[in-house]
């Protein structure tokens, strides 16, 4: 075991896929992990790793150094810290390391409520999916004035295997997080559209998929995604669902900005259509069901 980080009780909500292993990673580098999810198997998955299960969000804070958060979005992140009372049981000083990807208007105002309460935001969105979570290989972009970045460094550093600091104020993470978002969207649909046109003129899709993954046209979404756009079925790692509010996020960016996002904009109307159809659960990879019925394949 890796020698004991500078503090070590860490509250964890948000025990979701990509949550689960973060925790159980934690519980690995040697920090004691007191987790709350509202799934009971997800709390049982944090007992088997090692970790303490709890009944609520103000008693995986209680007592502890940070708090992580893996929530779904910003309304659940609002709720644990302001309606659940996690930031009121967090000792004063404290970090809260919001992790979710969430709107940066959004994280810039819990940032300040969180000072105005004594305890720190650190604004700290992440990528690389399940896998990453598993591996402890996600890169995590960090936003918070230097000395809070540094206080909670043990804790990113056992969660990714790349943490940037890319800015001093909160919501600066969350920014750059959006514009990653609006490429795997992108990516997504593109890919899916790609592989739609190969079955309307006859060419099979694993054969294209195996074609393309090898070219200039090839891309990690096409390499990750286009095998589970083959199958009816596929196990979920991202839903449908995910991209709808991502991509949302990524027009609201863009609308605060005044920056024009067209690309961005067709393929959040293309999840979205997806999830209108019932798919919203699926993995995301099932976008590619909206062209196959735009084909009339």
């Amino acid at each position: 075991m890796a020698d004991r980080p500078r503090f070590g009780k860490i509250g964890f909500v948000g025990l979701g896929a990509m949550g689960r292993p973060m925790a159980a990673n934690l519980v690995k580098r040697g920090f004691r992990v007191r987790g709350f999810d509202v799934a009971q198997a997800a709390r049982d998955a944090l007992a088997a790793a090692g970790g303490e299960p709890v009944t609520s969000a103000a008693e995986a804070a209680s007592g502890a150094e940070a708090l992580v958060l893996m929530v779904v979005d910003a309304g659940q992140a609002r709720a644990v810290l302001f309606e659940a009372g996690a930031l009121d049981a967090l000792p004063p000083g404290a970090a809260v390391i919001l992790m979710a990807t969430c709107p940066p208007g959004v994280v810039e105002e819990l940032a300040g409520r969180v000072a105005d309460a004594g305890r720190v935001l650190v604004d700290a969105p992440v990528s690389g999916g399940v896998a990453g979570a598993t591996a402890a290989s996600l890169t995590i972009m960090a936003a918070a004035p230097a000395e809070h970045v540094a206080a909670v460094a043990p804790v990113l550093d056992a969660l990714g295997s790349k943490v940037v600091h890319v800015g001093t104020r909160p919501g600066q993470g969350s920014v750059v997080k959006a514009v990653n978002q609006l490429l795997c969207g992108v990516h997504i649909a593109a890919a899916a559209e790609a592989l739609a046109l190969a079955a309307k003129v006859g060419v099979d899709k694993a054969v294209m998929l195996d074609i393309v993954s090898g070219s200039a046209g090839s891309s990690w979404m096409l390499k990750d995604r286009g095998p589970r756009m083959l199958e009816a079925a596929p196990v979920v790692t991202s839903t449908v669902d995910i991209f709808v509010k991502d991509l949302g996020i990524v027009l609201e960016a863009g609308r605060d900005a005044k920056a024009a996002l067209p690309l961005a904009a067709l393929a959040h109307q293309l999840f979205l259509s997806t999830s209108g159809q019932g798919n919203g659960k699926a993995d995301d990879s099932q976008i590619i069901r909206t062209y196959d019925g735009l084909n009339g394949a």
